[in-house]
């Protein structure tokens, strides 16, 4: 994948990239494998905003995704590599050798005509999915379980991999992409490689309204608003002396959030 500019025919252009789908082998998606996704405009059960500045955007369809590969032993063909609009990775349509069709992230090096397996005694090359007590020290993973069965939790944006570090009793010890080191069991699975579409946090949105596509609405500062609506609002002028903090109240800056947890002794070391 690579990052195009756009050339300036306009004042908002001239700093705006995109990708050039380069890695794209497929351009429609698999019509079986998609499912409705309904707006929520950030707001919650009671139909008040739990989560601003969101609406809008262009309309989705959701690609089921399968972050469990259960289909064990049984040998997959990569039909074509394709955009999805809900998430940063690209995605792979798989072909089982028994007819059936699925979705799964696509890793860095995956090409169509691949084939995939997951499952006690899959080769050890990239797009496979194997416990990691099969996985050897050292490898990339990424769409890791924390629990077996439960299907990939962690590493599954564009361009990240974790790296399996060393092996202790029951348990694998996994640097994240954050360089948190975790404990995760061996009965977990994982896929070997990194996730594709490397450049992604490379691109430049470049204009307002490249985010309102995305269902991103315009973003007031703290420091504009009225003292009922924020913390930081209210004042006379450009008033001084605000800490930095959420509408509840938090601060913003360097403030640890995370409470005492159940997962506290899974993880050896902090992220950085």
């Amino acid at each position: 994948m690579g990052i195009k500019p756009r050339k300036p025919v306009t004042s908002t252009q001239r700093y705006q990239t995109y990708s050039d789908f380069a890695d794209i082998t497929k351009r429609k998606p698999e019509k079986s494998l998609l499912a409705p996704l309904l707006r929520k405009g950030g707001r919650g059960n009671t139909g008040r905003i739990t989560a601003k500045y969101r609406g809008g955007g262009h309309k989705r369809m959701y690609r089921i995704i399968d972050f469990k590969r259960e289909k064990f032993g049984i040998p997959a063909k990569v039909v074509g590599i394709e955009y999805d609009p809900n998430r940063s990775a690209r995605i792979a349509l798989l072909n089982y050798k028994d007819g059936e069709k699925r979705y799964i992230l696509a890793p860095i090096e995956l090409k169509p005509g691949d084939e995939v397996m997951s499952g006690t005694g899959a080769p050890l090359k990239v797009g496979n999915t194997l416990t990691l007590r099969e996985i050897p020290v050292g490898m990339e993973l990424h769409n890791i379980e924390l629990q077996p069965g439960r299907g990939a939790e962690l590493v599954r944006a564009a361009g990240v991999g974790a790296q399996m570090m060393t092996k202790e009793g029951q348990f694998a010890h996994i640097r994240l992409p954050s360089g948190e080191v975790r404990l995760i069991r061996l009965d977990c699975m994982a896929t070997l490689g990194k996730v594709s579409n490397v450049d992604h946090d490379k691109i430049a949105i470049g204009k307002a309204g490249r985010s309102r596509w995305k269902g991103i609405r315009p973003r007031v500062r703290p420091t504009k608003m009225n003292p009922v609506d924020h913390p930081m609002g209210g004042g006379e002028g450009k008033s001084k002396g605000h800490i930095p903090q959420s509408e509840n109240g938090i601060p913003a800056k360097g403030y640890k959030t995370r409470k005492k947890k159940h997962s506290d002794k899974y993880i050896i070391k902090r992220r950085k």
